[in-house]
């Protein structure tokens, strides 16, 4: 067996313990706090840990555990944490700040819309109108 595909069958079994671990918590009203019911050995979690509470209280992140459980030869099988940052992020720090090219025509076409005024609503009065009542 491949050992991509080792770590994929990893991850699925680590994505089911987490799923179970969100599902079966306890939650104590008293406190207000989400408690594991058991021991999730994969996920480093015993049994009893805090994993929500209300404030200032990080919950566990699953792909900083997969981080913990990844091997060194194993290359972008899980996504960067998005507090780092993914495509998305990529697309909207460096992607949309480039200078785009456009056609000259396309720039001859938005002169032309410049100067083409839009007729104003209302008039050019506004948008709030109220009289002033005289008692």
């Amino acid at each position: 067996m491949d050992t991509s595909e080792e770590w994929r069958n990893f991850v699925e079994d680590l994505k089911k313990q987490w799923r179970i671990l969100w599902r079966d918590r306890i939650d104590d009203k008293l406190r207000a706090e989400g408690i594991a019911n058991r021991d999730y050995s994969l996920l480093f979690m015993d049994r009893g840990t805090v994993i929500i509470a209300t404030r200032d209280y990080k919950p566990p992140d699953f792909v900083e555990i997969l981080e913990r459980h990844k091997p060194a030869d194993v290359q972008n099988v899980a996504p960067p944490n998005p507090a780092i940052g993914g495509w998305g992020k990529f697309v909207r720090t460096v992607l949309s700040k480039q200078k785009r090219f456009i056609r000259r025509r396309r720039l001859a076409q938005l002169e032309l819309d410049r100067e083409k005024k839009q007729q104003l609503k209302k008039g050019g009065r506004g948008w709030l109108h109220f009289r002033m009542h005289q008692m």
